[in-house]
This record gives C-alpha cells, structure tokens and sequence, in this order.
C-alpha cells in the first residue's frame, strides 16, 4: 500500500571534504531514493556548532515530496550519509555529510532517541531556521503552533550564518 504524498524538510549539512559537491551530491541521492525535491534554500555557511573547534559548514534545506514513512525517510537519509562516507565519531563532531529530518507534513513522532520529529532542537539553531524560513516560512510548527519566520524572528542564537 502507497502512502500518500507528503513534504518532509531536511537539512543538510556538510563540513570536511568538498562541502558544495557534497550537499550537491546528497540532494541528487534525496531525488532518487526518497522523493522529488519541489524547493532548495540557498546555501549557508555556518560556523560550528556545539563543538566549534572544526571547519565552518554548508547547510541547505530541501522540501522533499515523498511516498515513504517517516521511519522510512530516516533509513535512506542514513543510508545516504553512509554512501557519501560519513563515519559517526562523535556528537556535533565534523562530518562529510549529515541529514536531519526537521519536518513531515505536520506529524509529531518520539520514538525517543531513534527519531523525533519536528526535529527537537531546530527551534535553537539559526543555521536551521534560516534556510528553512528561506523556503518555508509561513510552516507553522507542529508543536509551538508558530510559523517558523517567526521563530526565526525571536531566536536568540547568535552563531554566524552566511547565506553564500
């Protein structure tokens, strides 16, 4: 049985090796093993975050129309990052290639560590936000029931994001 279609928000984000080809790359794998990107925010430069003693990153986020469960979309974003060469080393620690589901249509999951959604943290992270208020502005958020240009507006980080 097909599920129906529905827009999922990623992140992408690299920070070692060839950034732009990377997130060139993974958006191309998206297309072919998720769903058709409709929309793509520029791209970002961003200073670390969490642990800023490593190389700045290049975030983009992508609106994804997909047939895949959410559980689904999280198996093939990682089996992406494993294809492009990410190895898992460390929390927030540099990496080739990283995809963050942010948003599936308007669900709310917690399958506790496995997968969240909204992705918990987005709120916090300018280098989130803005992309994704980029290409998705007036999404109100499924849990703080505001649109994320709004959260966007009353964020409180003040880490370096450079739309490129």
């Amino acid at each position: 049985m097909d599920l129906e279609i529905k827009m999922v928000y990623l992140l992408l984000g690299s920070n070692l090796g060839d950034r732009f080809k990377l997130i060139e790359e993974a958006a191309s794998m998206i297309e072919q093993h998720i769903g058709t990107v409709e929309v793509s925010s520029s791209l970002y430069e961003t200073a670390a975050w969490g642990k800023e003693d490593q190389p700045a990153f290049i975030n983009s986020v992508v609106g994804v129309n997909t047939r895949l469960s959410p559980m689904q979309v999280l198996e093939k974003a990682l089996w992406i990052e494993k294809e492009l060469g990410r190895v898992r080393h460390e929390k927030w620690g540099s990496r080739l290639i990283d995809i963050d589901i942010l948003l599936y249509e308007k669900e709310i999951i917690d399958i506790g560590e496995e997968l969240q959604i909204p992705h918990p943290q987005m709120q916090y992270r300018k280098f989130v936000l803005m992309p994704l208020a980029e290409i998705a502005g007036d999404f109100i958020h499924p849990v703080l029931q505001i649109p994320v240009k709004e959260i966007l507006l009353h964020l409180r980080d003040n880490l370096e994001v450079s739309k490129i």
